[in-house]
């Protein structure tokens, strides 16, 4: 049942519409779009009763009540002092970076903000977008959601727009888009409310239905490559030692890494699911047998996408609940181990570039500790120019990664206990260590310390797709030097990585 109820927060009065047939989580998430308190700061009276945020127990609302809410919103997060002594790299040369502008938030669409900074911190997405132009005539749902995500783009990238919540961008063709086109992200409650949706069934079905577009436009390279990837796949039967093993390749745009009891770290979820067990009909036995599936990555995309699976459908609620559990991810990622052999034979040469790339970076940070010095991010961005950087595709393979190193690039994350309810942030890298909290029209500055402290385990926000792009590599034609310690064999021309 939907009620309009008077919340008092200090001197503040704010009329809120408050589905009972949500969680009362749902109801202290409009809270903090308006207030910016966040659901575990704030404490909500009705009544003499403190309010949960699971039930509504005990709780009766009227219409035009009034209730109280306590609580202050949390302080913008303050990147780490530099301390004395600290041998770690000095960046305090390095100028803050230009936040991004936030979304609107126009009725529990959080999930479709998030995706939407998602994609837009992503350089080779960004720039497709901004080139994209619909062929004459051209219609269907993949034209219609690429021309609501440029025009969408476009709003957020006009000069001098700021990012507080003045500045923040009303998302509304966008959002009408993916309803006539996806009109599973349409449903509403029996009171007419849009409901909570699924952050990373609409990322995989916006970026299928971008990709497509943009292909239409694209020539020989195309910005679909830059996300797929490809499984060489080898099925076994098990009941049958006569039945030949069937090798087939199977494309992938995302990776899945289930939360099993003994998962801590990503890596170990996604090994998991390179071997499993299934069940189909087999042509020699005339019946249904069981068959090892094993899979082996024989192409990796540039750009990798990764969900948590987070989410289980409770047949006793009949909700699909969430796993809280705290598993690790890394801002760089290997997947070297999870190759073919002959994959992993092309990458081994260019991965020597990484070594390459932390001498040089040790050798000036001993030699400045020698002296006494800092080592400034003048003297690093110094090897790392833009017009060193060398491709990180394989050259008849563009949109490829060619060494199988990624960095994190950005996090959509869920605060609450079920997917159709709570709410979605995204997290995007800037530059360096500094990244932004997307939190719909409210954006922050945050650092990469912050953005490893989402890897769940309670109500904080916990990370639910993660977005890796390819670590970039940099030719370095000057030695290395160090007028401390000199060292001739750093004469010779070499490749770095970042």
């Amino acid at each position: 049942q939907m009620v309009n109820i008077n919340v008092k927060w200090g001197k503040e009065k704010l009329s809120v519409d408050v589905d009972t047939a949500e969680s009362p989580l749902v109801f202290k998430s409009q809270l903090f779009a308006l207030t910016g308190v966040a659901p575990d700061r704030q404490k909500v009276v009705i009544k003499g009763r403190t309010l949960g945020d699971d039930s509504w127990t005990g709780v009766t609302l009227s219409e035009g009540m009034l209730c109280m809410m306590m609580g202050s919103a949390a302080e913008i997060p303050q990147a780490p002092a530099h301390t004395a002594g600290d041998d770690s790299m000095d960046t305090s040369d390095e100028k803050p970076a230009k936040l991004p502008p936030g979304l609107r938030n126009l009725g529990n669409t959080c999930y479709m903000n998030s995706v939407l900074q998602s994609f837009r911190s992503l350089d080779v997405i960004r720039d497709a977008v901004a080139k994209y132009s619909p062929p004459a005539n051209a219609s269907g749902p993949a034209v219609k959601v690429t021309q609501s995500v440029k025009s969408t783009f476009n709003e957020l990238a006009v000069p001098h727009r700021g990012n507080t919540s003045d500045d923040a961008v009303l998302p509304l063709s966008m959002m009408q888009t993916l309803h006539t086109v996806l009109p599973q992200f349409a449903s509403r409650s029996p009171q007419g409310q849009l409901q909570q949706q699924d952050a990373n069934e609409c990322f995989t079905e916006v970026q299928r239905l971008l990709l497509d577009g943009l292909k239409s436009t694209e020539g020989s390279t195309k910005t679909c490559d830059f996300f797929r990837g490809s499984y060489a796949v080898t099925l076994k039967n098990q009941e049958s030692e006569e039945e030949p093993e069937i090798k087939s390749n199977e494309d992938f745009y995302q990776l899945s890494c289930f939360l099993a009891q003994e998962v801590k770290y990503i890596q170990t979820g996604l090994k998991e699911k390179l071997t499993e067990e299934i069940e189909k009909n087999s042509p020699t036995l005339g019946r249904d047998c069981k068959y090892s599936k094993k899979a082996l990555i024989d192409r990796l995309p540039a750009y990798l996408s990764i969900q948590m699976v987070r989410f289980f459908f409770k047949q006793s609620a009949a909700v699909n609940a969430k796993i809280l559990k705290d598993v690790k991810f890394p801002m760089t990622l290997d997947l070297f181990d999870m190759c073919t052999p002959a994959l992993q034979e092309k990458l081994r040469g260019n991965r020597d570039a990484f070594k390459a790339m932390e001498d040089a970076k040790i050798e000036k940070m001993r030699a400045a500790k020698i002296e006494g010095k800092d080592v400034k991010k003048a003297e690093i961005d110094e090897i790392e120019k833009e017009e060193n950087q060398i491709p990180f595709s394989f050259e008849d393979d563009p949109g490829s990664n060619c060494h199988g190193f990624y960095e994190l690039q950005a996090v959509i994350t869920h605060k609450g206990r079920s997917s159709d309810s709570g709410h979605y942030v995204a997290w995007v890298k800037l530059k360096g260590d500094q990244w932004a909290m997307c939190d719909d029209d409210e954006v922050h500055p945050v650092n990469s310390e912050q953005i490893l402290k989402l890897s769940g385990g309670g109500d904080w926000h916990c990370a639910y797709v993660l977005v890796y792009g390819p670590r970039k590599a940099y030719k370095v034609d000057a030695p290395v030097q160090s007028t401390a310690v000199p060292d001739e064999n750093l004469q010779s021309t070499t490749v770095a990585m970042e």
